[in-house]
């Protein structure tokens, strides 16, 4: 099998997009390059120099691709990778390919042209409030540069991840970003940036390539080095800390639980990180559309390409409640994947290294993720499913509806907390309508009390997987009766449902970008909101600076509370920290209505 992977590997059209890795494959043998075999029969193929270029499955089917260039002093650098996602998504990492500069005049500092490097890391690190070690290990000599005039310049590179539409770097989308590693010696783990732009299996992915990098570069030392937690600043979260504990162990810091070390902020860049002796591996099953994710020869995950639903199936083993009520399960040379009461019987490849699954099953919970849609969830394509993630332009271009929508619910979610009177307006509410706001439905719920929520729907696989994040926090709590209280209706059907679900305390109406041309839709818009509404009732409304006028015409009971542009948000101004150049749609307001 090995020589038949080897070549299956190397010479399938796709496996290899890179002009260099292609270049290589076609001379394999005769320029020395070499292929090593794991314990799990996975392959790592490696250029003449013991860099890796290429990993694959038993069978052959490619986890990631390297470019590494050499330069003319002789040090290695990662020029761009790929990454392949369960569902047979590419991902594209960038080594540095996110560049944000800062300008400092420093004339108004004494001895200011004898100001050095190390004297702006200072600064930085004082403005950051972080340490200078932290600085340093982000900011290199080349970053900083001053010119005659006493004008500094200060780089931040970034690592940059992309959707890859065809599978290479010819169509990009921009997805994430993360601090510029350390990829020809790894030496950290890295925060990552927009997380909740990453496409499902993103960071376990990536981390495989991480893994597989760093025990490339510890072979032969007596011990493999350790690893901390590095950004600034960090953000510690359970995800966060569940990803990294499949490829490295935690040591307990003093004696204290590894988890609520790293959940302080102030501890969690001190935890120390080794490598897990079992990492998981991932096999691929063109033929079934499968990917199976393996730890320790226990299956994990199992990922279906054509799952509509745009979810994995995941083991039960120590859950108290399986994500979505999909799980799965072993016996003998099958595997069973289970959605609540249906179930879906694969046969295993008879050398996959898997053993029989543990007899662990947790109880279906008593409300289904799906009733949340009155009429059924509607169909869509696969691909739609697992790409239903808000994705950020890095450059100047203008920031799309849906993803923008983000902004507003967080700013309104953090206002609720600070802001007595709008925190007032949301716990009060009893009925609620959540209009074209489907990116940040799960946001615009309060998970304080049941209440009755009505959502229209216009981009259904938004919707769907925002039903999927209020399933999980109804799981959470254990609060199953909130869910059946949320009620969600598609934009062509839910005319009839919103009237009879009527009239609301509170309304969060997002107006579709495509109507602010014009005035007679954005008029039918205002006219629906002042008859849905309640007399005392209110509602957050976005929409073109000039909505204002129309919500106060003469006709209309409504009165503007207050306004902002969108673009003034704390929530768009910490976006433009990471991407400076970000730019939501001129004229883009906020509006704060009551009804009289």
């Amino acid at each position: 099998m090995p020589s038949e992977a080897i070549a299956f590997a190397l010479n399938t059209p796709g496996h290899l997009r890179f002009p260099s890795t292609r270049t290589l494959a076609e001379c394999f043998d005769e320029v020395g390059g070499y292929v090593e075999t794991l314990p799990t029969g996975h392959l790592n193929f490696y250029r003449p120099d013991g860099r890796r270029f290429l990993a694959t499955d038993p069978v052959g089917h490619p986890l990631h691709e390297c470019e590494w260039e050499t330069t003319p002093v002789g040090t290695v650098s990662l020029t761009q990778a790929r990454v392949r996602l369960d569902w047979g998504q590419w991902i594209g990492i960038r080594p540095g390919g996110l560049v944000n500069e800062t300008s400092l005049n420093l004339v108004a500092k004494p001895n200011w042209r004898r100001i050095t490097p190390d004297d702006l890391r200072a600064m930085a690190a004082a403005a950051l409030r972080v340490s200078i070690e932290e600085v340093q290990w982000f900011y290199r000599d080349e970053d900083f540069a001053i010119d005659p005039n006493g004008m500094a310049t200060i780089r931040q590179r970034k690592d940059a991840f992309y959707v890859l539409d065809d599978g290479g770097f010819e169509a990009t989308r921009f997805m994430a970003c993360m601090g510029a590693m350390h990829w020809a010696e790894i030496d950290f783990l890295p925060v990552v940036e927009l997380f909740k732009s990453l496409l499902p299996g993103t960071g376990s992915a990536v981390f495989e390539l991480i893994r597989g990098l760093y025990d490339d570069q510890n072979k032969g030392r007596s011990a493999p080095r350790v690893l901390r937690y590095r950004g600034i600043p960090t953000y510690p979260s359970e995800a966060a800390f569940r990803l990294f504990s499949g490829f490295f162990t935690p040591q307990p810091l003093d004696g204290e639980d590894p988890f609520t070390a790293f959940m302080n902020p102030s501890k969690s860049h001190l935890l120390v990180w080794q490598p897990a002796q079992h990492p998981p591996v991932r096999y691929f099953d063109e033929g079934q559309g499968l990917c199976l994710t393996v730890k320790n020869e226990i299956a994990q995950k199992a990922t279906l390409t054509e799952d509509p639903t745009g979810l994995p199936y995941v083991s039960s083993i120590c859950r108290r409640v399986v994500p979505l009520d999909r799980s799965l399960r072993v016996e003998g040379s099958l595997l069973i994947l289970k959605d609540r009461e249906t179930e879906l019987t694969l046969p295993l490849n008879p050398d996959l290294l898997v053993r029989p699954s543990p007899h662990d099953e947790c109880p279906i919970s008593p409300v289904d993720w799906r009733t949340v849609f009155v009429e059924g969830v509607p169909e869509i394509p696969a691909a739609e499913a697992f790409e239903a993630v808000p994705l950020f332009p890095e450059d100047d271009r203008e920031i799309g509806e849906l993803a923008a929508q983000s902004f507003v619910a967080d700013y309104l979610d953090d206002l609720g907390e600070q802001d007595r009177e709008v925190g007032r307006v949301r716990s009060q509410a009893e009925r609620v309508l959540i209009a074209n706001g489907d990116a940040v439905i799960s946001t615009c719920i309060l998970f304080d009390r049941p209440r009755d929520y009505t959502v229209n729907v216009r981009s259904v696989a938004y919707a769907r997987r925002q039903a999927q994040q209020l399933w999980t926090q109804c799981a959470e709590v254990q609060c199953w009766d909130w869910l059946e209280r949320i009620r969600m209706v598609t934009e062509d059907t839910c005319e009839e449902s919103l009237t009879n679900s009527g009239p609301y305390d509170l309304i969060y109406q997002w107006l579709p970008y495509d109507s602010f041309d014009s005035s007679t839709t954005i008029r039918t818009i205002v006219a629906r909101l002042n008859h849905m509404l309640r007399r005392g009732g209110n509602a957050f409304v976005v929409g073109p600076v000039y909505l204002g006028e129309l919500l106060t015409q003469d006709q209309s009971r409504l009165l503007v509370h207050w306004d902002q542009s969108v673009a003034s948000l704390p929530t768009v101004l910490m976006h433009k920290t990471i991407l400076p150049r970000a730019r939501v749609k001129p004229g883009l307001t906020l509006f704060h209505v009551g009804r009289l």
